[in-house]
Parts: C-alpha cells; structure tokens; sequence
C-alpha cells in the first residue's frame, strides 16, 4: 500500500485501506506527499475567505443541525444590510480577498433577491476586489443564475454524505430533504457557472471507512472544484444526540478528517479543498493541521459576536466569544506559529475549475 498506487489508482478498497491505516509514519508519509502536492501546484500559502453567517432561520430540519428548524431554543436572526457590508468591508481591510455568505436554507423570493442585492452591492463598494463564495442551500437554477450574474462565483452545497441510505438516515422523509433534489441542486450550481464546492461530514453515526472512501470518489465523478468537509460534531438538541455514544471518539474523527484531506488532495491535487472550523473545535490547531495535510483554503469567522452563538450548528464551536478582529488575530498567530503563509488580497480561485 503505497501513496504513489493511491494517488495514481484510486479505489474504493485502497482508500478504505489509508483511511484505517494506525501506523503513524505511513501517516506522515500520506500527509507530507499532500503537503508538497499541494504546494506544488497551488503555491505554500494559505488563501483566507472571511466567513459571514447572514442568517440561522432555516427550512430545513436535519436530524445532526443546532438550528434545525424545530429546534425552538434557537433565538433566530438576520442580519442587517448595514453589518453585512460592515463585514464585507473588514475583510476588504484585512486582506482576505474573498468572503463566505453562509445562512440557513431559505427559498422565499425575498430572500433570494436580498441575496442578489448584497452580492451587487458587495461588488460595488469593493470597487470588485471581493470574490465571493455563496452557501445558501438549494434553488432552482435561475436563483443560482441570478446570483451568479450579480457577482457571486463560487458555491458550496454540501451533501453530508453520498451513501443515498446514510443521507436519508440524516433527514426526516418527505420532498423537502431528498437525495435527490440535492443532487438536482448541484447540478444547477454547475449549470449556472459557479466554482462548485459540496463537502461531507466525517463520523456520522452508522459511517464506515468504505462509505468515506466512496464520499471521496464521489467528488472526483462530480468534477466538483471545492470542498469542504470535516468531522462530525454532535449538539446537544438535536435528535442525533442520544447516539454521542455510538460515535468514534473525537480524536479519531480528528485524524480521519485529516487523512480524508490528504487522501483528496492527491486524487484531485488542483482543487480548493478547505480547513473547515469543526477541525478546530477538536484541536486549536485544528485548521492549521488542515492546511499541512493538504487543505489550501481557511475561512475565519467575521460574523459578530452577539449572533455568534446563534448560529452553532454543533457544541463546542469555537470563537463564540470573539469578533472579527479577535478571531483574525488568533488565526494569524496559529498560522506563524505553524509557519504557514497567508496569501493576502488573492481571490485564491479553483486551478480545477474550467478544466475538461
């Protein structure tokens, strides 16, 4: 089992086998050859994308989410324009050259068309030096076409799991969480033109390695340009929280996340492949392993701090306390310290994306 026969023959049976692997110096082998990968044809910097959670009012009632739509505890906001483009403008400041526009999923017109009024107006006052990621949930392929032509360009719809039965395990039945629809929704996010992200969860309760070998194998049949995964973190009010014991325990979700990032960066060595915070919320250094395994993308948090805590999809998210400011601080400190570069005022778009 060599890294050469997994980079360059990737099966379901030799990925399972990496996943599983518990010798520590095969480990480091797999996470040196991501790394150099990586550097190689993406350069050794890391591209930072300033993360804004617009809103937690969701449609969705996913059995795993802290805001799930059922969950009553969850005191619900939206964010003003005003704070949007004050964040916009902070990450302006900060170098990051790309933002994230994160919300709970929400199909009324309304909402839909304030989307495309913050893009527009993000792109205006950012005289277009902003690139903009959006990760709003499904829509109909002219929503996305609309926010594409306002400015957005690039997508993350992530599919939690592509084992159809495990994904059905993660949803109550009905048309409102297929399978289906979420492929369908992928579909039209390539459709309209977008650098296309999806992602999973790693440690979900029932999840073998194989279906995380398959989670992989996945994203390359997709051509997909981004992804962003990392490890399952349960919340306390949620009906997935009565399974906390059948789980792998935290540090094993850890080092899967990790090798999972590995593994893809060297099957789709050109793609954007983000250090999620669920990495993070396991270890400081979380995200900064992330990005040594191969990951070439962090997005820090610059939603402010009296939301923050509203918007915890899972407990122990970290920086519920900070603001923007504070959590670029901490970030750039654990960057030195790990002695990774920041790649400053870049878009950082997919080397992936456009290719045949």
């Amino acid at each position: 089992m060599s890294v050469d026969e997994l980079a360059h023959n990737p099966q379901q049976a030799i990925i399972a086998a990496w996943l599983a692997c518990d010798d520590q110096e095969k480990v480091k082998a797999l996470y040196a050859k991501a790394l150099a990968q990586k550097n190689a044809l993406l350069g050794d910097a890391v591209h930072l994308r300033g993360l804004i959670e617009l809103s937690n009012i969701c449609a969705k009632d996913c059995f795993y989410c802290g805001i799930r739509c059922s969950n009553t505890k969850v005191v619900r906001y939206d964010l003003s324009d005003e704070e949007v483009l004050e964040a916009a403008d902070f990450a302006q400041k900060a170098g990051y050259g790309s933002l994230v526009i994160q919300s709970g999923e929400r199909s009324a017109p309304t909402f839909t068309k304030r989307i495309s009024r913050l893009v527009t107006e993000i792109k205006s006052i950012s005289n277009n030096q902003l690139g903009i990621t959006l990760s709003c949930g499904e829509h109909p392929l002219e929503v996305y076409q609309e926010w594409f032509a306002a400015g957005a360009h690039r997508y993350l719809l992530r599919i939690e799991s592509s084992n159809p039965n495990l994904y059905a395990s993660l949803h109550p039945s009905g048309t409102r969480h297929s399978y289906k629809s979420r492929l369908q929704a992928l579909g039209a996010v390539k459709k309209a033109g977008f650098q296309t992200g999806t992602g999973v969860m790693i440690g979900l309760p029932g999840q073998t390695v194989f279906d995380l070998a398959d989670d992989l194998l996945f994203f390359k049949e997709l051509d997909v340009d981004m992804v962003g995964m990392g490890p399952y973190l349960e919340h306390v009010d949620t009906p997935f929280f009565t399974l906390k014991e059948t789980l792998w325990p935290k540090d094993k979700r850890l080092a899967m996340s990790l090798k999972m990032i590995a593994i893809l960066r060297l099957i789709m060595p050109d793609i954007n492949i983000a250090a999620t915070t669920a990495l993070q919320a396991l270890d400081p250094y979380g995200r900064e392993k992330g990005v040594l395994a191969g990951a070439n993308i962090i997005m820090p948090n610059m939603t402010m701090a009296k939301v923050r805590q509203n918007y915890r999809i899972y407990d122990l998210k970290p920086g519920l306390e900070e603001d923007a400011e504070l959590s670029k601080s901490h970030l750039e400190e654990n960057l030195a310290a790990m002695g990774i570069r920041i790649a400053r005022n870049e878009w950082g778009d997919s080397l992936h994306f456009g290719k045949c």
